[in-house]
C-alpha cells in the first residue's frame, strides 16, 4: 500500500521459489531457473530502502504460499515459482523491475507495497498481458485507469478514511491536522480522510500539510500543527518520516493524539521513541497476525518456516499468491483473458477474510485494525 523517492539506482534481485528446495532451517528456498513446465508469479517488493523491513516480510508470506501450493502438487500439474524483483518503493526502480520480470514469462503479478511504485507498472503489466493481484498497495490511483486486470487485496484509502474518521470521533478528536508526504498512497489517504471528515462533520479539519521525505526534521510542520490548535494529528505516510514527525511534535510540546496510517503502523516506528513521545500514538492498520487469534495456526507455520512471527503485510502477501493460484486453477489456463475472468469471480476464504472484488477490482469487504503504542510495541485497540 506506498512510495519512496523517484529514480533511485535500481537494485534487482531474482528468486525462484519452490517447495522442493529448503534449507536445514525449513525455509522455502529458490528453485533452479531451468525448471521446465513451471508457472511463474511476479513479485515486485521493496527489498532495499527504508521499507525493506516490510518488503522482506511480504516476500516470506509469498514464499510460504508458493511452498505450500507446491507441496500440495502445484497447480494444473505444474510447480509454481516466484520471480522476485526489488522495486525499492521507487517509481523508476519499479519500472525497471517490471520490465525485467515480464521477460520471465510470468502469468500473474502478486507483489506491490508502495502505491507510487506500483502505479507506473500498471501499464507495463497490462501491455504484457499480465493480470495483477496487488498484495498491499491500496491508493485509489491504482484503479483510476479502469483496467479490468487489476485486483486489490486490501481495502482502498477510501475505506481506511471512513475507519479513521470514525475512530477519531470515538477517541474525542475535535480538530485534526492531516499530514502527508506528497506521494500516491499518503496523498489519496489524506484527501479521502479530509473529505470524509467534512462530509460527516464528525471532526474539524484544522489543517492539511505536506512534509518532505527524508528531511532531517519536521519542525516547520510541528509548528504549523501547534498554530492550528489541532488536538489530533493524522499522518498518512510511512514510518521513517512518521518517527521523526512524532519526535518533532513532542519537542514542540504537542500533547495530543498522533495517529498514523497503515504505511507507518509497524514496529520500526516506535524503536527509538521514549515513553513520552509514544504516548497516545495510534495507527490505522491492515492485518497484524499477532492480534488475530484466527490466524494462530497459520502463524505457527510461518514461524516454523522463518524463525520469526509474521508481522504486518505477511497475510495479505500470502493471500495474493493464493488468489492468483486459485484463479489459474479455475481458469484451467494461464492466458490473460481466462485469468482476468477467473480473478474477477474470486470468492476465497483467505487469511484476510473473504476475498471478493467489486467491478473496479477493489476489495468488497476490507478489514482494518486500530492499534495503540505500548512502549516499543503496538497493541490492539479495536477492530
Amino acid at each position: 500500500m506506498r512510495a519512496r523517492r523517484a529514480f533511485a539506482v535500481a537494485v534487482a534481485i531474482l528468486a525462484l521459489v519452490a517447495a522442493s528446495a529448503c534449507t536445514g532451517t525449513g525455509r522455502p528456498q529458490a528453485a533452479a531457473s531451468s525448471s521446465a513446465g513451471v508457472i511463474r508469479l511476479a513479485a515486485l517488493l521493496p527489498l532495499s530502502g527504508r521499507s525493506s523491513h516490510t518488503g522482506e516480510s511480504m516476500l516470506n508470506g509469498a514464499k510460504l504460499a508458493v511452498a505450500e501450493v507446491n507441496a500440495a502438487g502445484g497447480v494444473l500439474g505444474r510447480q509454481v515459482e516466484l520471480v522476485v524483483q526489488d522495486d525499492a518503493c521507487d517509481p523508476g526502480t519499479a519500472v525497471t523491475a517490471a520490465q525485467t520480470v515480464i521477460k520471465q514469462d510470468v502469468a500473474v503479478s502478486v507483489g506491490g507495497y508502495c502505491s507510487s511504485a506500483v502505479v507506473p507498472t500498471l501499464k507495463i503489466f497490462r501491455d504484457a498481458g499480465v493480470p495483477m493481484v496487488i498484495a498491499q498497495a491500496n491508493s485509489t490511483d491504482l484503479v483510476a485507469a479502469h483496467y479490468d486486470s487489476v485486483f486489490l487485496i486490501c481495502g482502498t484509502v477510501t475505506a481506511e478514511a471512513v475507519f479513521a474518521v470514525d475512530w477519531m470521533k470515538r477517541l474525542g478528536t475535535r480538530r485534526v491536522s492531516i499530514v502527508h508526504d506528497g506521494t500516491s498512497f499518503p496523498v489519496t489517504l489524506a484527501d479521502s480522510t479530509a473529505a470524509r471528515a467534512r462530509a460527516t462533520r464528525a471532526v474539524t479539519v484544522a489543517g492539511e500539510l505536506k512534509l518532505s521525505q527524508g528531511a532531517s526534521d519536521y519542525q516547520r510542520i510541528a509548528q504549523a500543527v501547534i498554530a492550528s490548535k489541532a488536538d489530533t494529528v493524522y499522518y498518512t505516510g510511512y514510518y521513517g518520516e512518521a518517527n521523526q514527525l512524532i519526535k518533532d511534535l513532542r519537542s514542540r510540546t504537542f500533547g495530543g493524539r498522533i495517529i498514523v496510517g497503515d504505511g507507518a503502523t509497524d514496529g520500526p516506528l516506535l524503536t527509538d521513541l521514549s515513553p513520552t513521545q509514544s504516548a497516545d500514538v495510534y495507527g490505522t492498520a491492515l492485518l497484524v497476525p499477532e492480534f488475530m487469534p484466527e490466524l494462530a495456526e497459520w502463524s505457527q507455520r510461518y514461524q516454523k518456516a522463518y524463525g520469526v512471527a509474521p508481522g504486518p503485510s505477511t497475510a495479505e502477501s500470502y493471500d495474493a499468491v493464493m488468489v492468483a493460484v486459485g484463479a489459474i486453477k479455475r481458469a484451467g489456463a494461464t492466458d490473460e483473458t481466462s485469468l482476468r475472468t477467473a480473478l474477477a469471480a474470486t470468492d476465497y476464504a483467505g487469511l484476510s477474510g473473504t476475498v471478493t472484488f467489486n467491478s473496479d477490482g477493489t476489495r468488497k469487504i476490507p478489514k482494518f485494525l486500530l492499534l495503540k503504542a505500548d512502549g516499543k510495541e503496538f497493541r490492539l485497540a479495536a477492530n
